[in-house]
């Protein structure tokens, strides 16, 4: 089975950049949506970006709309979330997921099948 690893969290102050990278092993992802998650303690995990099998459609919460980009390398089974213009309300922890569906609604954690334990991403004033 599918086991995805979050990967480039840490601390950055406000208007700093980060880039994420969740590696997966097991069955490629060539064929599976990405997807990634956030979560702050007490809140409920929220959608932030999205990217289709092909890697030609991509979805992104209002939010971070304009700041953050996600990317995939099929060869590499990788996806990315570069993060730039970090605001102190993105402190959370970003959770990187992949969809088995054929076609999944992208802006739905409930889409997905696979989770990675997620990675801290700390944004200081």
């Amino acid at each position: 089975q599918v086991q995805l690893i979050e990967s480039g969290g840490g601390l950055v102050q406000a208007g700093g950049s980060l880039r994420l990278s969740c590696a997966a092993s097991g069955r490629t992802l060539s064929r599976s949506a990405m997807g990634w998650f956030r979560q702050t303690p007490g809140k409920e995990r929220e959608f932030v970006a999205a990217i289709s099998w092909s890697g030609g459609t991509t979805y992104y919460a209002e939010s971070v709309k304009g700041r953050f980009s996600i990317s995939r390398d099929n060869a590499k089974n990788t996806a990315y979330l570069q993060m730039n213009s970090l605001k102190v309300e993105d402190t959370a922890v970003y959770y990187c997921a992949a969809s088995g569906r054929l076609y999944p609604r992208l802006r739905s954690d409930g889409e997905y099948d696979y989770w990675g334990q997620g990675t801290q991403v700390t944004v200081s004033s």
